[in-house]
């Protein structure tokens, strides 16, 4: 009997503390959840975690300012920017994101504000990783996420190719400076417009999905909108690329396209191990979000990185995952209240609390900083947030929300004026604004009257311009007669 009891006492513990175990994760959103942590060190630890299988969480990149060409910004700033936007993880553009937790990413440069390696965010290669360098942390449409330490780019396996001529042409770069002779593909993310340009060609093509990383014999298709010859400064709504070219490069690009037709772009990122020369396990192929890492895989299949030469004790940021979650971990430091952590030591903080079988260090120092439900987690190491180039978000997917008081042909007036813009929410750039009065037409679109920052947006054509307008700017002109007298 006392056996029995001793049993049942020591179940009953264990359960007690099991359950206080879990009571200590606070749930922020469905699939979301936080928690405080106090390490060895002394160390004060922050994580969340979202739930690997729940359908409706993701992980996505974000950019500072929203364009690669515009500086750096918060984490909490950029969290904010991208609140509501809408993006493409159900692999069809309109649900909206309910920004729940931040981190910030990659190291950057002081004298460019560009991130230093490369970015995938919502789908769309907007800048391209250092030919063997790291990818990073990897989170696919298909919920795979992986390790990427070793990356190159095969000018055979990244292409625009053009089925009307049976031909193709390499890309050379992605949303950086054009080269003599090159092919170079700007994306959304890059700016509102091209860089200006005298010569060579611009070629606006409508896609039919992000630009995804898609191999031979895959690719993500497009139809040639505007044909452009010795200009730059194209705009880039959210949907379109821009090929851009010079010299020889353009005068294949010109020979291959017309009005309305067909482009395919395909491309590859090849990944190896960390020895850049033994194929590695994972498949870039459809992935969602990517961005660059700073140093250090310190946590493998469960092994914590063999630190050697030490690493320094400092504010750390951190990636990790297992089968079934996947943590954001900024852990302070620089003080006497939290010191920061090793390699080794933030590796088996990730393994031994956290359960995590794999971990990948980002920008650290004074960059660190965890943002969740509104406001900053942490006590940056700087006394406030710095300025960063990137980061990564954990998302809450809303469900696309569209509004019927237009349709397609309609004409339409905007009796205070109108912003028109490159995409539908107020995160996307002006294209054009009209004044008091100007009528337009709704443009037919799949995307019409979708919910965004807030607003409802439709697409408009007012004669000279084209874009995407607030539905609070618009009203329906009267026509001389009511619609039913034309049935009398």
């Amino acid at each position: 009997m006392k056996r029995w009891v001793v049993w049942l006492g020591i179940v009953l513990g264990s359960l007690s503390l099991s359950l206080c175990a879990l009571a200590q994760w606070q749930s922020v959103a469905p699939g979301i959840d936080y928690q405080e942590f106090s390490a060895s060190g002394p160390n004060n630890v922050f994580v969340t975690r979202m739930d690997r299988d729940d359908p409706d969480c993701t992980i996505d990149s974000c950019i500072a300012q929203g364009k690669l060409v515009s500086g750096r910004e918060p984490v909490s700033a950029m969290a904010n920017r991208y609140e509501d936007v809408i993006g493409y993880w159900d692999q069809t553009w309109g649900t909206r994101y309910d920004v729940v937790a931040s981190i910030n990413g990659d190291g950057f440069s002081y004298e460019t504000d560009l991130p230093t390696g490369g970015q995938i965010i919502s789908g769309w290669y907007a800048k391209r990783f250092n030919e063997f360098s790291g990818a990073g942390f990897v989170w696919t449409l298909n919920r795979q996420v992986f390790l990427a330490e070793c990356v190159n780019h095969r000018s055979d396996k990244n292409i625009v190719a053009y089925p009307a001529t049976g031909q193709d042409q390499h890309i050379n770069g992605i949303n950086t400076a054009r080269g003599a002779d090159e092919l170079i593909i700007y994306t959304p993310q890059y700016d509102s417009y091209t860089p200006a340009a005298s010569g060579g060609a611009e070629v606006l093509v409508e896609l039919s999905r992000p630009m995804l990383i898609m191999p031979l014999s895959n690719y993500v298709s497009g139809t040639v909108r505007e044909i452009r010859p010795n200009q730059g400064t194209t705009p880039l709504p959210f949907d379109c690329v821009v090929l851009s070219a010079d010299g020889a490069a353009a005068a294949k690009l010109l020979a291959n396209v017309g009005l309305g037709s067909e482009v395919r772009i395909s491309q590859e990122i090849t990944h190896y191990q960390a020895d850049c020369s033994t194929p590695g396990a994972g498949d870039l192929t459809k992935t969602y979000s990517c961005i660059g890492y700073m140093s250090q895989v310190f946590l493998r299949d469960g092994i914590v990185y063999d630190d050697d030469p030490p690493s320094p004790r400092e504010p750390r940021t951190a990636v990790a995952y297992n089968n079934d979650y996947i943590f954001f971990v900024v852990c302070d430091g620089r003080s006497g209240i939290s010191v920061g952590m090793t390699y080794p030591e933030l590796g088996n903080f990730c393994l031994n609390t956290l359960a995590a079988t794999h971990g990948i260090n980002q920008d650290g120092g004074g960059s660190s900083t965890l943002w969740v439900d509104g406001e900053v987690k942490n006590n940056p190491s700087d006394g406030s947030e710095r300025y960063v180039a990137n980061g990564l978000m954990m998302i809450r997917v809303q469900d696309r929300s569209q509004s019927s008081a237009f349709a397609a042909e309609d004409e339409v007036e905007a009796p205070a004026g109108a912003t028109l813009r490159l995409g539908p929410g107020t995160n996307y750039g002006v294209r054009a604004t009209v004044a008091s009065g100007a009528e337009g037409t709704i443009v037919a679109d799949a995307l019409n009257g979708v919910l965004a920052k807030g607003q409802y947006w439709w697409k408009c054509d007012f004669g000279t311009e084209t874009g995407w307008v607030a539905q609070s700017s618009l009203s329906q002109v009267a026509t001389a007669a009511p619609r039913w007298e034309a049935y009398r």
